[in-house]
């Protein structure tokens, strides 16, 4: 069974989903969420989930050889699940093609800093783009872009508003992001 690790900076939809699709499995046990916003409801969905969720500063990640050990020596995978903080080049070092994130577009188009939730919607609908998605990569030492694992495609109609372009990608986060994080843990032919 592989240890993950979920980073999350917001409301922890994705993680909650991540946590659920595994917790009867025996496939990936969820060890931990980590969080950079003490506001953010990811707290709430875990203590009602009974899975531990921890408040985290940039010294964690950038400062803390402590924390990034501890880390190593019990985690198999770390999933970005709307974490917005960079992670530091000692990291993707540490965890190479063992860290994922996922995007809500279609990369390489709106990806890089700023480039998060209702900004790229907001983008997509200003640009009047014809279609949108979502992103799943293995996370480098820049914004967005690491190597491409999974992309899903949903048409965008112009008479979408930006709330319902957000509705649309999140239907596709919720139903794709745990299933291919399964995939690439756990590989048919291992």
């Amino acid at each position: 069974m592989k240890n993950i690790v979920i980073f999350a900076s917001g409301s922890g939809s994705n993680a909650e989903n991540i946590i659920n699709y595994f917790k009867n499995g025996t496939k990936a046990n969820i060890v931990s969420v980590f969080c950079n916003n003490a506001s953010a409801k990811v707290f709430e969905r875990c203590e009602r989930l009974g899975i531990p969720c921890t408040l985290i500063n940039k010294t964690h990640l950038f400062s803390s050889d402590e924390f990034l050990s501890s880390l190593k020596a019990s985690t198999d995978y770390i999933i970005l699940a709307g974490f917005l903080l960079k992670i530091p080049e000692s990291w993707i070092k540490a965890f190479p093609n063992r860290m994922i994130n996922i995007h809500p577009a279609l990369l390489p188009k709106y990806g890089g800093k700023g480039m998060y939730g209702m900004h790229i919607h907001n983008a997509v609908k200003a640009n009047n783009e014809t279609e949108t998605g979502i992103t799943i990569h293995f996370v480098n030492e820049n914004y967005d872009e690491g190597a491409i694992i999974f992309q899903k495609k949903v048409t965008v109609t112009p008479e979408d508003s930006v709330a319902q372009i957000a509705d649309k990608i999140h239907m596709l986060e919720q139903h794709y992001f745990p299933r291919v994080i399964e995939d690439v843990i756990c590989p048919i032919n291992e």
